[in-house]
């Protein structure tokens, strides 16, 4: 004999709004260069658009553009210090899917 086990659906669970919310967010992280820009920022805390642009092997203007939609989202802060630009992952929580890619990865 199965049991079935009912659930409340997620969007209930954690409300519409949200949902709408964390799947854009979702979708925003989900491309490998934006993937590898969070992973590059939790291991270095906060790096420049050079230092970004060598470790990851990126063009300057998609890094840029790249760097531009994290930080209009609300993944990425910025802030100046004289010529540079020094970027920092705001949502810090997004770097848990970075580890669960990490965990799932071997079983792809």
């Amino acid at each position: 004999m199965t049991t079935v086990i009912h659930t409340t659906p997620l969007d209930e669970r954690i409300g519409v709004d949200k949902l709408a919310k964390v799947s854009e967010l979702l979708r925003v992280t989900a491309h490998p260069q934006r993937l590898a820009i969070l992973d590059a920022l939790r291991h270095h805390e906060r790096m420049c658009n050079r230092e970004l642009q060598q470790l990851l092997g990126i063009e300057q203007a998609i890094l840029s553009q790249h760097l531009t939609l994290m930080k209009d989202r609300g993944i990425l802060a910025c802030h100046k210090e004289g010529k540079f630009t020094f970027w920092e992952v705001r949502r810090t929580e997004l770097l848990n899917v970075l580890d669960c890619l990490e965990n799932c990865c071997p079983n792809i």
